[in-house]
């Protein structure tokens, strides 16, 4: 799983604030599709992550908060109809606009996809502009809080839609990368991640950036937090990674 960021910037894109860049999550097992699908959302200034795997997916989906997941059919230990299905069964997922790009053309294969809780379906061989209109169509159909909502944690609040995060009702001022940060850990308060998982998914561009970037990002997101007092929430797992603490302060 990789994460992609816009491309050329000699590419004219549409005018999305740093702080709100939509994600597409890409479900896909062939490379080649992958690769030209992270190109049409870095054509359209979007960020990316792209996995192999149905289950991944789902792990993935749940935590990162994609504003869209594009789904091909067939997919190694569970089917994209499948998993479509699952997505919609899941409440972090429930809402997100799903488009299915695959290989199966036939007319009682759309039907089932749609039906499976799809928003749209394209077929391959794909027209790389279509896909791309596609895209924000259905983005902004779904609009500004496209699988977003309100994350709360003890004395924390995070609201994805309006990019504002307060504890006890007062305003904390973050950073883009700090928020995809602290937008990560809230989703899964249970989980530890390392540094690499926090990589894939909190970064705009993961490729140039050591993993040790993250230690200087959890830093600056503590400060912030805590500028006003109380518990620290951010606990620190040696040799691993970072995980909100399980009891707040």
């Amino acid at each position: 799983m990789t994460a992609t960021t816009p491309g050329d910037p000699a590419v004219a894109r549409p005018a999305f604030a740093a702080e709100v860049q939509p994600l597409i999550l890409i479900v896909d097992h062939d490379r080649d599709t992958i690769a030209q699908l992270r190109r049409v959302t870095a054509r359209q200034g979007f960020r990316s992550l792209a996995v192999d795997d149905g289950e991944d997916a789902l792990e993935v989906a749940a935590t990162a908060f994609p504003h869209l997941i594009i789904l091909e059919w067939a997919l190694p230990s569970v089917s994209g109809i499948g998993l479509c299905r699952r997505l919609r069964a899941q409440g972090a997922t429930r809402d997100v606009p799903i488009m299915m790009v695959t290989g199966r053309t036939g007319e009682a294969d759309k039907v089932q996809g749609l039906d499976a809780g799809a928003d749209d379906y394209v077929t391959k061989p794909f027209s790389a502009e279509e896909v791309g209109a596609r895209m924000r169509a259905l983005i902004r159909r779904a609009g500004p809080v496209a699988g977003a909502g309100v994350l709360r944690f003890g004395e924390i609040s995070l609201d994805l839609g309006r990019r504002q995060v307060k504890r006890n009702g007062r305003p904390i001022h973050l950073g883009p990368t700090e928020f995809r940060l602290l937008h990560t850990l809230l989703g899964r308060p249970s989980q530890v991640f390392t540094r690499e998982q926090l990589l894939k998914l909190a970064w705009s561009a993961s490729a140039d950036v050591e993993p040790r970037t993250v230690d200087v990002h959890i830093r600056r997101l503590r400060s912030a937090m805590n500028e006003n007092g109380g518990a620290d929430l951010i606990r620190t797992v040696r040799c691993v990674g970072y995980a909100i603490n399980p009891e707040p302060g």
